[in-house]
């Protein structure tokens, strides 16, 4: 069920340089998944369109949302002023969310991928590897997935910790493996985690990044490439917003 309404800030903190977490009050967590996303929409009218925002935690018994973003522009920056007692037109909750299975898993999160991973590792039962990939030691989140996680592999671009190099390299030196991998990040990531499962015979399912206009799927402005002729527009295409953002890595091309 998808709702809009006015939700109410309960707070915000600044994670680290330019990447915010934003606490709402809003009856759209009756119904959140992991993996689905919420628009949220400027005050300022002159910018049109709402903004796509994943959901970073769930918490219905006290009614919250938690979403985690990175300020990209004058919307997500507009919203980084926002404080606790404000209100701001939310949407959702939007996409399909990723569906929980398996008895081993891998969480794997890329940049401002990574949010998104958090709750997907706190409901997952079982074993839960998240591996999560920073561009250096400024690592949000870390603390939380290190709780949500039965372990913790860091992978930084520049080697400050963990491991030197990508998810996938991590993925590699550790020998992981598991009955499905669950991927959120840049394309070329999910590129090389989906290779990745092939090569291990691992199901896998990628969240996938595109800019969006009304992330409801009428305008068509967010299709990626798909392996199969889809239903919509009887084309190789799907739209991330409507079909998505979350794809069988065979579903996609990547």
């Amino acid at each position: 069920m998808k709702i809009k309404e006015t939700a109410t800030v309960l707070g915000q903190m600044q994670l680290t340089e330019g990447v915010y977490s934003l606490l709402l009050q809003t009856k759209i967590v009756e119904y959140a998944k992991p993996g689905q996303f919420i628009n949220i929409f400027p005050k300022d009218k002159s910018k049109l369109l709402p903004r796509p925002i994943s959901i970073c935690e769930i918490n219905k018994e006290y009614g919250t949302l938690r979403v985690v973003y990175r300020t990209v522009g004058a919307g997500t920056e507009e919203f980084s002023e926002l404080k606790m007692g404000d209100s701001i037109d939310v949407m959702g909750p939007l996409g399909n969310g990723f569906p929980l299975e398996g008895k081993k898993t891998i969480v794997v999160g890329g940049g401002i991928g990574v949010p998104p991973m958090l709750e997907l590792a706190k409901q997952l039962s079982g074993e839960v590897i998240a591996v999560m990939g920073y561009r250096n030691y400024d690592l949000f989140l870390r603390d939380e997935l290190s709780h949500a996680a039965s372990e913790l592999i860091i992978a930084t671009d520049d080697g400050s910790l963990g491991v030197h190099g990508t998810v996938v390299d991590a993925m590699r030196e550790k020998q992981l493996e598991a009955d499905v991998i669950y991927a959120c990040g840049p394309k070329p990531m999910l590129k090389g985690v989906a290779e990745y499962a092939a090569e291990h015979n691992i199901k896998c399912y990628v969240s996938m990044e595109e800019r969006m206009a009304c992330g409801v799927g009428a305008c068509l402005g967010c299709v990626c490439q798909s392996t199969e002729v889809d239903d919509h527009s009887h084309v190789h295409n799907k739209r991330v917003c409507k079909d998505g953002p979350v794809f069988l890595s065979t579903e996609v091309v990547l």
